[in-house]
Parts: C-alpha cells; structure tokens; sequence
C-alpha cells in the first residue's frame, strides 16, 4: 500500500530527504522541476506556445521559478514570469531562483496588487502561487488574482497542488482558488485529489517521482492508503492441484424481487465468475427461470414473504440487499440473519431498511460489510456537508461497529475497524451505468467464501471491479455491470500470472 502524507507530513519527508540523503534544498527543487518539466513536455511539446509561469514568494513559487528557467533552456521561446509580490516575506530556495532567472533570458514582470495583472497572451498558465497546507479559501489580493486568472480560460498548469485548493480536510463549497487543467504533484498525489469535490480544482492529475525517502514516507500514518497492483498480486492466492468447489466456499445472495431480478442476476453472475466454489441465490418464486435460463450454475432458494433462512451456517458468506425491495416481511428477514451472529455483506436495499432500524448497527457481527453510495451513507449516518466529513464519519463508525464501510464513488474508500482508510484507484466514468453496486456485492462475497479476510475482500472487490471497468473501458464509452461480472475471472488471472 502507499502512504499517503498530509502537507505537514510531506514538508517533514523533503526535510528528511535533504538531511540524510544528503541533498541540497536547492538541488531537491532543481529534481522537482526536472520532473515537472518531463510530465508538462508529454502534453506540451510545442515550444512556440507561449507560457505564463506564475510564481509566489514561498518554496512553491521557487519550483515555478526553476520550471521556467529549465523550460527557457529547452527552448520554449515564449515563457514570461509573473511575480506574485503580495508581502514581503521569501524563502531561501525561491530567491535563489529567482537570481537565475534574472541572470537568464526569461521574460519577468513583478505583479504587487491583483490589478496590474493585464494582457496576458500566453496559451498555457503555469500556477506555483501557493502550494500545500493551505486551509481556508482565498483571501484578498490572492482571491482577486485567481480570479482573474481563471477568467483568462486558459490551460493551467498546477504544481504539486492548485492555488487555493486544500491538500486534505474539508474542501469549501464555494471554492475560489485556481481550476487547472493538470496537477503535476510530487511524489504522493493529494489525499483530496479522491474527493469528488477535488474536479472544482484540477480535472486531472499526474504524480512525478522527485527521489523523496521512501523509507520514511512509508512509515508515516496520515489513515489512507492507495492501494496498487502489487497488493493485490500479494493478496490473491492462486487454485491448488487437488482443490475442489468446497474449497471455494458456499455464497449466499439474498436479492431480487419480482420486478427488479436483474440485480440478483448481476450479483449471482459476479459471485459465480469471482470464484465462489458454490453460489446459491434466494429469490421470489417467480425468478426461477430467469435464474435457471440465464445462469444455470447458481442454485437456487426459492424465499416467499415469509420465508427465513435456515442453517445459515452452511453458507461461508451472505450478501442481501441488491433489488430486494423494502417491505415489512424483508425488514424481518434482515433481522433474522443479523440475529444469526455472522458476518454480512449489506448492500442496497438492506442498508435503506438498516436505516430505518438503525439499533441494529449495534446488533451486526465483526466484520460485516456495508457497501453505500452517498446516498445511501447519508440516510444511515445523516446528512453531510462535504465528503472529507462523511469519510471522517465512515472512519468513525468502523471502528465503533467494528465493521467494514465502503463508501462508494469513482474511488471508493474503504474503511476497516482499526481506523485505517484504503482508497481504491480503479474505476472510471464509463461505468456510471445501473447494477454496478450489484456485481461488487457478488465479488465480495465471493471472496469472503473463499475464506480471505472481511478486510482483503473487500480490499480485492473494490479493486477487481474496477480493473475490469478500465480494461473493458479501453474500447467502449459505456460499460454495462455484466460484462464486468464477466471480466473478473480474466483479471484474476492476468494478476496472478503476471
């Protein structure tokens, strides 16, 4: 997993970087902008374009500085240097840069109020105003620049993190600092670059490696990790000679009704092609048929509305939720099975009528897994304002419950009960389509029927599910939930082969 820092915690990794590497500050800076200037060339390499470098007087503006001078050596015959000269204070590092930029052939003017920024030509802005740990929206002479800046409609640049955007904590909802194009951060991308809230500051963002000590990096605790391909390599376990479908465990999938199977077609489907040695879905009476005709490995448990589980036991895991509707003879059926003592993957409409019962929380076994959207989340634990609190809540109630909380969006985040938060970077916008909760319901409990961890099944869910959105993504601007479900195996292997 890699960490990921706070601002405060990232000035301590550069400072233990400059001590022990040994490296000057300066030199650091110099690395910084050499990385900048690779990433920005990928996407820039017209040098006739003309360039407005943006700089503050503090060790951010002193990395626009040296981008300039290193874009003026490679040739970018249009790039001009505004100096945002709003008090008097500079660090060592920017006046340092600053020299060479006055020694060089770099176009400089020096901007003392908002008002004197006029008849900006250049196609490309470059923002290294102010960097990270801000965390208050903008104010006077800055709040003004932005502005105007942003009213040029130009492509930003940001360096390490846009003007006025918070690294983490509660993102304002009238945001007011810098909208950029790209962030090229470094070394660790922004905890808040996985908030919704972040695409207000930049549309995208690109993390360059400057040679900080991993070292220490990785010994930090901010409570979020990113979790990457590696991980989940080394979490997945390969099929043994001589296994066979008990060794895979017996999933349950408490879902559909008459008028929504769908979504227990899509969670069965799911379960089915994640690796459960034994799916079992309980539905109406009337979805047998499409159950039999469209997938035929998944047994069924016919449920009417009275209908309630019996030997629970047997199955390794139970997902419920997904279409089941809300009714009174279900609300029974949830309580029954929480009464039962055993972990749950709690999806959908079982976490609207958990909502409505909401002593049961205190009821839940270890390690059940709840799985909401915002919505969802918003109706179990109240409404919030932004998402950095409704993470902070999520954090909260994992480790009072000790449960499981995955909070979905493009990057879910998961939240155990140790107060640990893993972020899971796979998914894309092509997969904003119905049933897609469904199938990550399906692959969870299947991972928890094969016997891994409530942690690293929901872990591996998050992450396959996605994986197998982005693959598919690479040919189609939509992707539907069964071909996800269908992908999955496919991404298994290719991990565990690779």
């Amino acid at each position: 997993m890699q960490t990921l820092l706070t601002s405060t915690q990232m000035r301590k990794a550069d400072e233990f970087t400059i001590a022990n590497l040994p490296i000057a500050s300066i030199d650091l800076m110099e690395k910084a902008a050499r990385a900048f200037i690779q990433s920005f060339l990928k996407d820039e390499f017209d040098v006739n374009k003309g360039i407005a470098v943006f700089c503050g007087k503090g060790n951010n503006g002193g990395d626009g500085l040296a981008i300039a001078h290193l874009l003026c050596n490679n040739g970018c015959e249009n790039v001009k240097v505004y100096i945002v000269n709003f008090n008097d204070k500079q660090s060592k590092d920017f006046s340092i840069n600053l020299q060479r930029i006055d020694e060089s052939r770099c176009n400089k003017t020096v901007i003392d109020k908002a008002s004197d920024l006029k008849n900006v030509k250049a196609e490309i802005i470059i923002d290294a105003i102010l960097g990270s740990g801000l965390n208050k929206p903008l104010e006077g002479e800055y709040g003004v620049l932005v502005s105007k800046i942003n009213r040029l409609n130009k492509k930003v640049y940001s360096v390490d993190v846009p003007t006025g955007f918070p690294a983490e904590g509660p993102i304002p909802t009238e945001y007011n600092g810098i909208k950029a194009y790209k962030t090229i951060c470094f070394q660790r991308p922004k905890i808040n670059f996985f908030l919704p809230e972040s695409v207000l500051a930049t549309e995208k963002y690109e993390v360059v490696d400057i040679g900080l000590n991993e070292e220490f990096i990785q010994k930090q605790d901010a409570g979020f990790y990113l979790t990457d391909n590696s991980d989940i390599r080394n979490i997945l376990k390969p099929r043994a000679n001589f296994s066979h479908k008990g060794t895979y465990g017996h999933a349950l999938i408490i879902a559909g009704s008459p008028n929504t199977m769908g979504a227990a077609l899509l969670s069965s489907m799911a379960c089915l092609h994640s690796g459960a040695g034994l799916t079992t879905a309980c539905i109406p009476q009337s979805g047998l048929i499409a159950l039999n005709t469209t997938l035929p490995e998944v047994m069924a448990l016919p449920r009417d509305e009275y209908t309630r589980i019996e030997n629970p036991a047997k199955f390794q895991a139970i997902g419920v939720g997904p279409g089941l509707g809300i009714s009174v003879e279900n609300e029974r059926l949830l309580e029954s099975l929480i009464a039962n003592n055993q972990p749950l993957v709690i999806d959908a409409d079982a976490l609207n009528m958990l909502s409505e019962k909401i002593d049961l929380m205190d009821k839940l076994s270890e390690n059940s897994i709840l799985t909401p959207h915002l919505k969802e989340f918003d109706r179990l634990f109240g409404d919030h304002d932004n998402w950095w609190n409704r993470l902070e809540t999520a954090k909260a109630k994992a480790v009072e419950h000790k449960i499981i909380i995955i909070l979905k969006n493009q990057y879910s985040f998961i939240c155990v009960p140790d107060g640990k938060i893993y972020i899971n970077p796979t998914g894309n916008p092509a997969m904003a389509q119905g049933g897609m909760g469904d199938v990550l319901t399906g692959l969870i409990v299947a991972f928890l029927a094969q016997k891994y961890t409530a942690e690293n099944a929901a872990i591996l869910g998050c992450y396959l599910h996605g994986l197998a959105g982005d693959y598919l993504a690479e040919e189609r601007i939509v992707v539907s939930a069964s071909q996800v479900a269908k992908q999955i195996a496919k991404e298994i292997k290719k991990l565990i082969h690779s």
